[in-house]
């Protein structure tokens, strides 16, 4: 270990005298709970959490578990050992004070289970579901009732309530047969075995287990709050939560994605989609604390809504990540480690039952887990890494464990035994996880989606989120509108239209332009449904007319987070080289990438076919490869044809040395394009044009053919007005067919032209 790594930690003794003295002038001016040791607290526990945390990680640790020992450590199991005076000066036990970072603690648990829940992959969960939920069962069932014989034999000085003890009981056995998801995430997405086939049977089943765990919570806190086995509480408790759940994952999701829009699309306050997310976990936390369950089945349950919604999803989970990790992580992980006294462990006896924890947590968990792995159909490798990973408790048993003393239904010698052993669970899962899945084989069909994955990360139709679409009332704008359909509807993308026609004169006549882009692009959306695979359905549109100048209205759009902007107007090409003007001042308010869309021949007559034969010229450029992924999408999502042609990005046929050399090169390109292809499952008929001029052989190739529609992938280039190059101008004037041209975000200076 680097000796540098240690110099945090060596200003620890230095700032707790600092602290100490001041915490003891502060405290003899006051009597009541201080602003100053509340600060002095927080300082501490971020500063020591924090340190400690990046040693773990260094170490190859999580972090948590650095927080967890910054609390140990300022706590009575070492400072307050050491230095009882001081460590009391600085964390007094006078209720008021305790209060004051203890609340701050609680909102911290809450948002906790936020970035947890925005973090759980539903999509993962269906996809393995069968075998997720079987290992599942069987990985909760075990330790279940391993925890709660404990709880049966445990003595009764370790019981806050012995009358209590089936509640204490229950509450055991959900402590020993969760997991935390958030270290199992950590450590597999840390091996690079997120997307494997184990990777994510491993990640689904720990969600499950967190989501069953935090509903047994729920119900166990309704029990503990009317002190006995109440059935009309616990039938309020169970039947409230299922009614929740169904609500939320049914009107709630659609709510929650409506509200996140609108807040981004309408408030001009900072940060003003974080505010509402805030407002939804507090809603929802208030709804379960209502219904007689704790509030962070809630907050977890609006984290995964959140992440599920199909804008922003990334800038939000930055900004949030950001300001938990570094804050309220700290200070509620420190504050658990400052409960756990394990200077008690130094009783041979409460060391032996420690001892008897960890071991009945590990076998059960461990054993129950492998079992349900094997049911599942896994092989005994793969069992052994489900089983080891399932086997940390992390940050999720010390939230438990924190509950539990809460509610009283655990004693504080209780509460250390278990913090202990979410310590050692966790701090032996990545060693033992990274032993188990070091050497695991990788079969045909799990490399070639990892391959596809890895590609599609890369992408560009991939990882789009939002696009935007500027129309107007022509034809030409409903064969845009539905280019729009089909690129969106394969993946559920939410879809803005903004009408750019004449502008409302009044109310009514503005709702009816409404009314008439938010048709085009519905009908857009019903034609996707039909071409797909039917799991996404109608795409989600939202319709604006325009009321300002073109360019303003535009960037006012623009502002909203917007990663393509489809156009579709009337008139596309002016005279010469140029666009027509509204094109134009379009493109000079959208920074982004942009497609525009030309309809010509029979998709004048019927610009919503029910097939595309498309052609695509690529290069080997990066802005042909992004045609050409826009064009494969296309024919994923309708029927129809795909035909892919090379062509030179140059006129001087000099500047390929040697033809062999050419040639390969030619062929390298083509294939590429039709591993694209195959990667989506579409047909494709490849074309080599390499001895004509790019303009010529793409319209022989149209001439030749049956296309319909040419798609090609083009820069932006710097001048004085828009500009896609020669090529494409050619293309776009000479060219019988629709023409659909994709460009880059950015515009580049003028050199050799890009097909």
């Amino acid at each position: 270990m680097q000796w540098s790594l240690l110099r945090p930690v060596g200003l620890v003794p230095a700032a707790l005298v600092l602290t100490t003295v001041a915490a003891s002038a502060e405290g003899g001016k006051s009597a009541g709970p201080s602003e100053f040791l509340l600060v002095a607290q927080i300082v501490l526990l971020i500063a020591v959490g924090r340190g400690l945390g990046e040693i773990m990680q260094r170490l190859g640790q999580p972090s948590v578990i650095g927080e967890l020992l910054a609390g140990i450590l300022l706590g009575p199991s070492l400072f307050g050992w050491v230095w009882p005076d001081a460590q009391q000066a600085i964390f007094p036990k006078t209720p008021e004070q305790k209060a004051m970072i203890d609340g701050i603690a609680q909102f911290g648990i809450l948002l906790l289970l936020l970035l947890t829940g925005m973090e759980t992959d539903l999509k993962l969960v269906r996809k393995v579901g069968k075998a997720a939920i079987a290992i599942s069962i069987a990985g909760i069932l075990v330790p279940f009732a391993c925890g709660f014989a404990l709880g049966e034999f445990l003595p009764d000085a370790l019981l806050p309530n012995p009358q209590a003890r089936l509640v204490a009981s229950l509450f055991m056995g959900t402590a020993l047969s969760i997991s935390s998801v958030k270290i199992v995430a950590v450590v597999v997405r840390e091996m690079n075995f997120m997307r494997r086939n184990v990777g994510q049977i491993i990640v689904a089943t720990a969600v499950i287990d967190d989501t069953i765990g935090w509903i047994i919570i729920a119900v166990i806190f309704s029990l503990a709050s009317h002190g006995a086995l109440d059935i009309a509480s616990v039938a309020k408790a169970v039947l409230g939560t299922l009614a929740f759940l169904a609500i939320s994952f049914t009107i709630g999701r659609r709510i929650v994605f409506q509200l996140i829009r609108w807040a981004n699309d309408n408030l001009v306050s900072t940060a003003p989609v974080i505010t509402v997310i805030l407002l939804l976990m507090c809603a929802m936390a208030l709804v379960t604390h209502l219904i007689g369950v704790h509030t962070v089945l809630g907050a977890f349950v609006a984290g995964i809504l959140v992440g599920e919604s199909p804008i922003l999803t990334r800038q939000i989970d930055e900004r949030l990540r950001g300001l938990i990790s570094s804050f309220f992580m700290p200070v509620f992980f420190g504050l658990a480690g400052l409960s756990a006294d394990l200077t008690v462990l130094r009783d041979p006896h409460l060391l032996m039952l420690t001892g008897l924890l960890v071991v009945i947590a590990s076998v059960g968990k461990f054993g129950g887990a492998f079992v349900g792995g094997t049911v599942g159909g896994l092989n005994t490798r793969e069992s052994l890494a489900l089983a080891s990973g399932m086997n940390a408790r992390g940050s999720t048993e010390v939230i438990i464990a924190t509950i539990g003393l809460s509610i009283g239904v655990l004693s504080q010698n209780l509460f250390t035994m278990i913090v202990t052993m979410a310590i050692v669970t966790t701090m032996a899962m990545p060693p033992m996880l990274r032993a188990a899945l070091a050497k695991l084989p990788m079969n045909k069909d799990e490399q070639e989606r990892l391959e596809r994955e890895e590609f599609e990360k890369r992408g560009f139709v991939a990882n789009l989120e939002r696009p935007l679409l500027a129309v107007d009332e022509s034809v030409n704008a409903t064969f845009a509108a539905h280019i729009a359909g089909l690129i969106a509807g394969m993946r559920g993308l939410p879809i803005t239209v903004l009408h750019i026609g004449k502008r409302a004169k009044d109310q009514e006549k503005g709702r009816d332009e409404e009314e008439s882009a938010e048709t085009v692009v519905k009908k857009a959306a019903e034609i996707v449904s039909a071409h797909g695979d039917g799991d996404v359905g109608s795409v989600d549109v939202v319709t604006r007319a325009r009321r300002a100048e073109l360019g303003e209205s535009i960037a006012d759009e623009a502002r909203k987070g917007f990663d393509l902007l489809v156009i579709g107007v009337d008139k596309v090409a002016a005279a010469k080289d140029r666009f027509d003007r509204r094109i134009e001042d379009i493109a000079a308010k959208f920074e982004g990438p942009l497609a525009v869309v030309a309809a010509k021949g029979k998709h004048l007559k019927q610009p919503t076919p029910e097939a595309l034969n498309i052609l695509v010229p690529v290069s080997g450029s990066g802005v042909s490869k992004r045609g050409a992924e826009v064009a494969v999408a296309l024919a994923q999502a309708g029927s129809g044809s795909l035909r892919v042609i090379y062509v030179a990005t140059t006129r001087d046929k000099g500047a390929q040395r040697g033809a062999s050399r050419g040639l390969n090169q030619e062929a390298g390109i083509l294939k590429d394009a039709s591993d694209l292809a195959a990667r989506y499952e579409v047909d494709i008929t490849t074309t080599l044009r390499a001895n004509r001029a790019p303009e010529a052989a793409i319209l022989r190739e149209i001439e030749t053919t049956a296309v319909d529609l040419v798609v090609m992938g083009v820069d932006r280039i710097q001048a004085d007005h828009l500009s896609f190059g020669g090529v494409a101008d050619a293309v776009l004037r000479q060219a019988k067919v629709s023409v659909l041209l994709v460009s880059s975000g950015e515009a580049r200076p003028t050199s050799t032209e890009k097909a």
